[in-house]
């Protein structure tokens, strides 16, 4: 068995077993620990596949936004998981339905390389093959080439779904003094300083 071979096993069971254990776990902080750790091994699954942008994607994207934001919120909003529990056998048909289609899914994608479809005599390939040319530069090419509306929409959208959820989840304390530019910079000698006359022997 190769050294590559070797790592795969590595990655696969860790990746497996952490998964599990974000299902199994009782403690919601350790179930995010657990997710964090399963991105981690899929990142070393996608970097012997090749694909270095996937495997970056999961530690810049997921591990370092997605999954510490998921960890942050557990941590501060402390939930009583123990009682959002309470009542959940009620939603037990429609998590079984779900249940039974993303199963149908799995089968349909495992047994999917066993079933023959006739497709078109010839495939064009996005990407023409280019030598010398990492995963990440060919994906930059296509992206910031042919693609940049749509990639430049798509950053567009998420900001404006990041600005609305912070409108959304702010709330102003009553009593706390805010900074406003506008009054700073409206300011005039009447209104900055106040002068004050002391009678002679007076302090103020």
């Amino acid at each position: 068995m190769g050294l590559q071979a070797l790592f795969f096993y590595i990655f696969a069971l860790i990746s497996v077993g952490a998964a599990l254990m974000v299902v199994f776990s009782r403690n919601p902080v350790h179930s995010v620990l657990f997710l964090i750790l399963t991105f981690v091994a899929a990142a070393g699954l996608f970097l012997l596949a090749g694909a270095e942008f996937l495997a970056l994607i999961l530690i810049v994207v997921y591990v370092g936004a997605v999954a510490i934001l998921f960890l942050f919120v557990v941590m501060m909003l402390d939930l009583d998981f123990g009682r959002m529990k309470q009542g959940a056998l009620k939603y037990a048909p429609i998590g079984a339905i779900i249940g039974v289609v993303l199963l149908a899914e799995l089968v349909i994608a495992v047994g999917g390389g066993y079933i023959r479809v006739p497709t078109a005599g010839v495939a064009s390939m996005p990407i023409p093959p280019m030598e010398d040319v990492s995963n990440i530069r060919a994906l930059g090419n296509v992206l910031y080439t042919r693609y940049i509306l749509f990639f430049q929409l798509a950053g567009m959208i998420l900001f404006v779904a990041m600005i609305g959820a912070i409108v959304l989840t702010l709330r102003h304390k009553v009593g706390l003094k805010r900074q406003s530019i506008p009054a700073q910079v409206a300011r005039n000698p009447a209104t900055a300083i106040e002068i004050v006359r002391v009678e002679s022997g007076k302090g103020l």
